[in-house]
């Protein structure tokens, strides 16, 4: 049997939180495959790299031998989960909620081995359960605990309104590891409350309590904020190559070595040589261009990771052109046209004053040349190349 000391080491690569650990060591001690749940509510159709955070590390779990519960929450997705909500969140249709989860099954076996997973509804449960059972499963937790929720906590201080159904979602989640018999349960550090509250149904209905393993919320591209799709520094799975390559190159430095550690299937001593032959002095470029070939070959295969990295180095190592760039024909209106406003117009700008700025910071293009004037204007006829940053390209047409 493999060292259970080397088994837990793993298990803890990147975590934010294990509770209790004494206890999974006991259950790893057991020797017998554990039952790892982790669940999500189909709340909308694409994953995004923030997500697989967890999924890899379900993919952990299974590496090392365990069977792994792919809860997808059709059930309680149709309640919403309110964690860190200030308002009461819509919930969606059940048309809506199926939708998704068949999308959601497609891309994380794009992570996770299927032989080793189970996929799960909660809807199987709670939907006999009935009125009568939603009663008795309320009165096993009080109103005054449910506050101590510190996102309820901030609406009930603030005076904003907090939905009866709302109160009903830790303990749906909760249930789902009394019904699954979890050993483990993960989850971001978010949902922490909702973890706890699975592991005290669990001794209630004459179980172990689970294990609880929280991991961290991955930064977006811009290293500050949570990896979102509505602040748009995401990198979703189901992006193209050359885009998912091209996000992953433009992460900083710093910000790069936290994703080897989230995302990276490499082990953490492989890591280590790559963090010694930067502080070495190795080009840290080339160290991001294996995280990006790992990332893209997960997701799109090794031939697709090839042809995305030599076109990347094409168009910005290069100066090359992307074939596929979109065409945009403007009307002058027989007067000539600022840059800042033909970006605009072309839609590789969301205002004038994004494109100045942009003008400002050396990151637009024309035919390949930098622009430094910010009131420089062009013909009112002709055809031009505008690039914006490293991935926005245009060709416009003013006639």
């Amino acid at each position: 049997m493999r060292a259970v000391e080397q088994d837990l080491q793993q298990i803890k690569r990147g975590s934010e939180e294990l509770l209790l650990e004494s206890e999974l060591i006991e259950k790893l001690k057991s020797g017998r495959p554990l039952r790892i749940k982790a669940g999500f509510d189909p709340t909308a159709p694409d994953l995004h790299l923030g997500h697989t955070v967890l999924i890899n590390k379900l993919r952990h779990f299974q590496d090392l031998g365990h069977h792994v519960l792919f809860l997808i929450g059709d059930f309680t997705g149709m309640i919403g989960d309110p964690t860190g909500k200030n308002v009461t969140r819509p919930p969606l249709s059940r048309e809506q909620i199926l939708e998704n989860a068949q999308t959601y099954q497609e891309q994380v076996f794009k992570i996770l081995d299927p032989a080793r997973t189970e996929v799960c509804f909660n809807s199987r449960w709670f939907e006999p359960f009935g009125a009568s059972g939603m009663i008795r499963l309320a009165a096993l937790h009080t109103v005054a605990r449910m506050l101590e929720r510190d996102d309820f906590a901030k609406r009930y201080r603030g005076g904003q309104p907090i939905a009866i159904h709302e109160l009903l979602y830790p303990l749906c989640q909760g249930y789902d590891s009394v019904a699954m018999k979890a050993d483990v349960e993960l989850g971001g550090t978010d949902q922490k409350f909702n973890l706890l509250v699975g592991r005290e149904l669990q001794k209630h209905f004459g179980q172990a309590p689970q294990c609880i393993l929280t991991m961290p919320l991955l930064e977006g591209l811009d290293g500050v904020n949570k990896m979102s799709k509505s602040l748009g520094n995401y990198v979703g799975i189901n992006e193209p190559p050359g885009e998912m390559f091209g996000k992953l190159m433009s992460v900083s430095d710093e910000l790069m070595w936290r994703y080897f550690e989230l995302l990276s299937f490499r082990s953490s001593e492989a890591i280590g040589d790559l963090k010694r032959d930067v502080v070495d002095g190795s080009n840290p470029r080339h160290t991001k261009v294996l995280l990006a070939q790992e990332i893209v070959e997960r997701f799109h295969g090794a031939g697709a990771a090839a042809e995305a990295l030599a076109d990347f180095d094409a168009r910005f190592r290069q100066g090359a052109i992307p074939d596929d760039i979109p065409d945009v024909s403007l009307p002058a209106a027989g007067q000539a046209l600022s840059v800042a406003q033909v970006l605009k117009q072309a839609g590789l700008t969301a205002s004038t004053s994004e494109s100045l700025r942009m003008i400002d910071q050396g990151g637009v293009k024309i035919d390949g040349i930098r622009v430094d004037d910010r009131h420089l204007v062009l013909s009112d006829k002709g055809s031009f190349v505008l690039q914006v940053g490293k991935r926005k390209f245009a060709r416009v047409h003013i006639a």
